[in-house]
Order: C-alpha cells, then structure tokens, then sequence
C-alpha cells in the first residue's frame, strides 16, 4: 500500500493530524496494517498508543498500554521544578513517584543540574519502558529504577531528596469526565481511592520520610482538587508554597515544602 493510500485510509478514520503522524513514524504500511490502525483509530486509540511514542516537554517518549501516555498538563509540573532549580549550578536529588513513561524525571534530567535520581513505580511493565527511554537519552548511570508503592509506609531509600515529583493518580471510580482516550491508559495510573485523593494523603504521609529538611514537593492535582489537597498536606505538616497553572489556566500543580 502506498503511503497516499494509507494516509486516506487513516484520515477517514481518525482525521488527517493522526494519520500524518502515523505515516511519518511507522515504516511498514501493509494493507493489513493499515486497516487494523484505522479500526483503533474509530474506537479512539490514541496515536501515542498505536505509533509507541509521545512528544513532551521537547523530548520523544516510547509509550505502550501499560504507561500513561505523557500529556501537555504535566509539562506544567516539569515548567514548576526548572523554574526553581533551572538556574542552580550545584546538583539536587530527585524522586519520581509514579514514573511511568519515566517523561517526569528524565526531562529534568535533561533541565536541571541532578544527581542521585529514583525513578520509582510498582509496575514491572511500565519500569520496562521506563529503562527504555532512560536508555534513549543515555542517563542509565545517573537514574535508579525501583519497583515499589508510594502506599507503602515501609518503602526505604538510601538518601533523602532534594525534590519529590509526581503525577498520581487522582480519577475517582466512576468519574464521568473522564475521556476516551484515557479508557486505553492503564487503570492503575488513572483511579484513586477515597473519591481520588487516596495517593495525596499515601504521598502526604509517607514523603515526609523521604525528603531532606527543606526539600520541596512538586504535585500534579485534577481540576477543582487543590482545596483539598493542600488541606491533606498540610495536615501532614508539609507547608504550602504555591500553586502553578497550566496554559488553560487550570490549577495544575501545588509546592509543598517539608521543614521538619
């Protein structure tokens, strides 16, 4: 199949920007391909998930179904840690909670002067493609990947950090604003118990053992969340610093700074 034929197939099936994209990132156009592509296309496929990859923050992810694709919004939670520590010559530690794609920490890595940076998620498959994009840009030696829970109050790490990031999970089961795309995202990125804010009072509770004295928090919140999810913090003793917002001017991500 030529690659004016595939482009005409997807267009029908999922507009003209995703089959551009997938014509200028997939080699093999087969028949066969190329119509299986646009059956994923009507039943709302993300692009990301069927091309594998992802722009954000500048930077090319791999992505799969068991990553939460990278999205625009959390590029204000990156935009919040570069403008503190963009500027700053001497390295800071940083622990990603929930690394997925691993997109968070490595565009960080790519921003920041950083050293001694954990990459954590309890997902075997999704640290998988963590390494891969790790790999990509060449920072094996300056990230660790662990395989653990931010639920778990026993979880240990060698240092405390300088910065704790993260994008949890924040969907209360049964959310009806949630989008079609995201029905093809893995569901242990996405739900939260305790009507969503169960990861913020896990994370609230137990980041207090893994950050230095001073060590900020940089969180990214759902719409209408911040009320409530400075009040967890807060009671959890960490301090408010700020609340950053995203190019829709939605409240996108709260700092908190530990001082205890």
């Amino acid at each position: 199949m030529t690659i004016n034929q595939a482009f005409t197939i997807l267009s029908k099936a999922g507009g003209v920007r995703a089959a551009r994209i997938i014509t200028e990132n997939i080699k093999n156009l087969s028949r066969f391909r190329v119509w299986k592509m646009a059956r994923m296309l009507r039943r709302d496929v993300p692009v990301a998930k069927i091309v594998g990859q992802k722009w954000f923050y500048g930077l090319q992810f791999f992505t799969d179904k068991y990553t939460l694709d990278p999205r625009p919004d959390t590029e204000t939670l990156v935009a919040a840690v570069v403008s503190d520590f963009g500027a700053q010559s001497e390295p800071i530690s940083i622990l990603d909670l929930g690394t997925g794609t691993g997109c968070i920490i490595i565009s960080l890595m790519k921003n920041v002067c950083a050293t001694n940076c954990v990459a954590l998620d309890v997902s075997r498959r999704a640290l998988k493609i963590t390494r891969k994009n790790v790999k990509r840009y060449g920072l094996e030696s300056w990230a660790r990947l662990i395989r653990g829970s931010f639920y778990n109050p026993k979880l240990k790490f060698k240092n405390k950090f300088d910065v704790i990031v993260s994008n949890p999970p924040y969907i209360a089961r049964g959310d009806m604003r949630v989008d079609s795309g995201a029905m093809h995202d893995p569901e242990l990125a996405l739900y939260a118990p305790d009507d969503g804010y169960g990861a913020y009072l896990a994370i609230a509770k137990n980041a207090r053992e893994w950050i230095r004295k001073g060590g900020r928090i940089y969180l990214e919140i759902g719409i209408d969340m911040g009320r409530r999810v400075r009040e967890i913090f807060e009671n959890m003793g960490w301090t408010f610093v700020r609340s950053d917002y995203d190019l829709a001017n939605v409240e996108r991500v709260l700092v908190f700074e530990y001082l205890k």
